[in-house]
């Protein structure tokens, strides 16, 4: 199923998950998802390992654990297609700002970058420093870092250093926003041909109904306004990087939210490339678990996306 940006550029839904009983499954979870995101965290992450394990891999050679810097924690998997100047995507994994792995299971998230470098992309898995020893802004300082080194090294995996799209799921969501939005960051995108915020932390809280207010607070510190004002929603206005929001369905308490929020303030500040997607029937774990299992909805999106955003910076 293929859906384009809205014409009015309003939210856009995707294709629900295309097998009946794992459809069945994540509309059981997504009906109590925000009850322990923990627990079914890890019910969807024991459905989806079998099928990833499956999933196509052929032709892919993968470089674990390059560093990028000096911390232990600042390395990176590198997916090479086996094909001369390719685009390369960079994705940053999630975790409360407080957790996380670039290898939270033996196939996630290896599965976003194999799929993508089936797609004839070099990809860059990249973990990064957590809190309370890295607090605000240092995961988007890594993620600058990584891009550095990326872009220094490109050649050496066939990938062209022009074209990077940079993908952030949850709390790398977040960082991602730092590197392309955030003043205190400075970056504004550099280097970044496109970028994908995926279920990302748009506004930070530690509202009592947020599960991950403690990570929150461990990453941007207990006083309220200076968490408000650190929050990438309020720097949408800053690059003019072409970004696509993407939401699930069952997200965890208030992302979608933000995550439309942040959709319409790009809009609001004429960004020249600004869909917004929301994927039907997954919530805010399956909605990266799904790459490479059959199902190709948004990942199609993206790379549409991308031809987009390449056609912007040919254009400018």
């Amino acid at each position: 199923m293929k859906l384009h940006a809205a014409a009015d550029g309003k939210a856009t839904p995707g294709a629900a998950p295309g097998d009946a009983t794992l459809r069945a499954e994540l509309a059981r979870i997504g009906s109590v998802w925000s009850t322990d995101i923990r627990r079914y965290s890890q019910e969807v992450k024991d459905l989806y390992d079998p099928l990833l394990a499956r999933g196509p891999k052929e032709g892919v050679k993968v470089r674990r654990d390059l560093s990028y810097g000096p911390h232990p924690r600042q390395v990176a998997d590198v997916f090479e297609p086996g094909v001369a100047d390719a685009p390369i995507v960079v994705f940053v994994h999630g975790g409360a700002f407080v957790r996380g792995s670039k290898r939270t299971t033996d196939e996630i998230h290896d599965n976003v970058l194999y799929w993508f470098a089936r797609q004839g992309f070099v990809g860059v898995n990249l973990e990064y420093r957590l809190a309370p020893e890295s607090r605000y802004p240092g995961g988007a300082l890594d993620v600058a870092a990584a891009l550095d080194w990326v872009s220094a090294n490109a050649t050496r995996f066939g990938g062209d250093a022009s074209r990077i799209l940079l993908v952030g799921h949850s709390a790398g969501g977040t960082h991602v926003a730092g590197y392309v939005f955030d003043p205190r960051v400075g970056r504004f995108g550099q280097g970044v041909r496109a970028t994908v915020l995926i279920s990302a932390r748009l506004r930070a809280d530690v509202l009592p109904g947020n599960p991950n207010r403690d990570g929150v607070a461990a990453y941007f510190g207990s006083d309220p306004v200076e968490i408000e004002r650190a929050s990438p929603i309020h720097y949408a206005d800053r690059s003019k990087v072409p970004t696509m929001v993407v939401t699930a369905q069952f997200e965890n308490p208030l992302l979608d939210v933000y995550g439309a929020d942040f959709a319409a303030r790009l809009q609001a500040a004429r960004h020249p490339l600004a869909p917004h997607r929301i994927a039907q029937g997954h919530n805010h774990m399956s909605v990266v678990a799904h790459f490479n299992s059959g199902e190709e909805w948004l990942g199609r999106e993206i790379l549409d996306f991308f031809d987009e955003a390449d056609a912007f910076h040919g254009s400018c």
